[in-house]
């Protein structure tokens, strides 16, 4: 009786462990996929941003919009004082 019990309590852990490694290896497999999804999307941000805007041309189109506002800004001053 005792080896019977002591059987199937080996039976028993034995069949969890290996319950255990199987779901391990199926959470590393998807947890490998999941990486390598990750790292392809970072790619992908990375080429977009740096082929969407650059920063020196940015720099210039703000540049000459401050310009464009400057001069409106001076017509309307310009206007202001001669109705004033």
């Amino acid at each position: 009786m005792t080896e019977a019990i002591v059987s199937g309590a080996v039976a028993i852990i034995a069949g969890i462990t290996a319950l255990t490694n199987r779901l391990h290896s199926r959470i590393n497999t998807v947890h490998a996929r999941i990486t390598e999804i990750d790292r392809r999307v970072d790619t992908f941000e990375l080429r977009v941003v740096s082929s969407y805007v650059q920063k020196s041309d940015l720099e210039k189109t703000m540049a000459k919009m401050e310009e464009h506002m400057d001069r409106i800004e001076d017509k309307l001053d310009k206007i202001i004082m001669k109705n004033v």
